[in-house]
């Protein structure tokens, strides 16, 4: 992996190792990852989360089930969560569940909400009744913010908002979050916090309705791809760099007492590139000419700017972005290709994270 640099302050295997970790999301990409990483360093890892709903998946091919105990729930359902707390008696809770998708919250309204905010909420419920919980890490988005298409990076003090049920529901969780954090978990002693990650491209993503899948799936059927938006700049950073910002802020949160209880994660302030470069840079680097055309009128609304101050994370736990640009591009698109070739999946997605963590 080209282009990496040194973490300040880099993982502690140690304090992650027999650590019961409760992680919800398990059987989504970002989710399956972090599920394998959080075992390789020996955490005793519990899982939360519906089946997964895309084929292939990540979780099916690089095997997360075998190393995830159960988690097959619905977070919608208060019974199954409690269940999930009880058995797993969580030192540390991430929770990355959700409905992701703003074309699909456009569609399901309703049950995105349910999700994201019902769901949040009945899992903060239930781990009340977790008496060696240390710390709480409710994942949301870089669109949590109020965005004004002003173009300015966003920074965790500012405004939080909503234009679409799935940005919407997410500013909603965070204000969940934090009324839960200040009436049932501060006095127990127990970190709270809310992560706000930018937009994540790495290998094993195939959802629908998500740029870099998309590229994949026009590459391996021939099809022309469509782009709805490609002028659209997003603060574009690889599954690996994220995931890594979070296990630092969970690890920080039980280790210190000056930690904020919100941050951003994204790349720096001038990576952010529009769709359309990279498309063309993902087409390249799976070796294939770039070429896509333009979605007909009527294609739904989103924001044309978006981008992540992601300074306090910085500071507050010496996190960086390691793989930069062409770096996380050439990463991911070598992920689709060992796939496509047939590799172990589980093999080379664990050597991905050893390289990473050694670099």
């Amino acid at each position: 992996m080209e282009g990496l640099g040194l973490m300040a302050a880099p993982l502690n295997r140690d304090f992650w190792h027999g650590k019961r970790v409760l992680l919800t999301g398990h059987t989504g990409f970002k989710g399956g990852w972090l599920a394998l990483w959080l075992n390789s360093m020996g955490a005793r890892v519990s899982g939360l989360a519906l089946p997964p709903d895309t084929t292939p998946s990540f979780y099916v091919l690089a095997n997360v089930a075998g190393v995830v105990s159960g988690g097959i729930g619905d977070l919608r359902e208060p019974a199954d969560v409690i269940a999930a707390v009880k058995t797993t008696r969580p030192e540390i809770a991430i929770h990355l569940a959700a409905q992701s998708l703003v074309l699909t919250s456009l569609r399901e309204p309703a049950a995105t909400f349910a999700t994201n905010v019902m769901g949040t909420v009945n899992l903060l419920d239930a781990l009340r009744t977790a008496p060696e919980l240390r710390a709480i890490l409710v994942i949301t988005t870089d669109k949590v913010y109020l965005n004004s298409n002003a173009g300015r990076p966003f920074c965790e003090s500012d405004p939080l908002g909503g234009h679409d049920p799935y940005s919407a529901s997410k500013s909603a969780a965070e204000l969940a979050t934090a009324a839960y954090a200040h009436a049932c978990f501060q006095p127990r002693g127990v970190a709270v916090a809310t992560a706000r990650g930018g937009n994540v491209i790495g290998g094993g993503d195939f959802a629908v309705d998500r740029i870099v899948p998309d590229v994949y799936r026009a590459m391996k059927s021939g099809r022309e791809l469509v782009l709805r938006h490609p002028h659209a700049t997003r603060p574009w950073q690889h599954v690996l760099d994220c995931l890594a910002g979070y296990l630092l802020y969970a690890q920080c949160l039980v280790q210190r007492s000056d930690i904020p209880r919100s941050l951003n994660f994204g790349p720096a302030d001038d990576a952010s590139v529009s769709v359309a470069a990279l498309v063309e840079a993902m087409q390249a680097a799976l070796g294939r000419k770039p070429q896509w055309r333009l979605a007909e009128p009527g294609a739904a609304s989103e924001m044309q700017m978006l981008a992540l101050d992601s300074t306090l994370a910085r500071q507050t736990l010496g996190w960086e972005n390691r793989l930069i640009g062409p770096a996380a591009v050439r990463a991911t698109a070598d992920w689709y290709l060992a796939f496509s070739r047939g590799d172990d999946m589980s093999a080379y997605t664990l050597a991905s994270i050893e390289d990473y963590l050694r670099s």
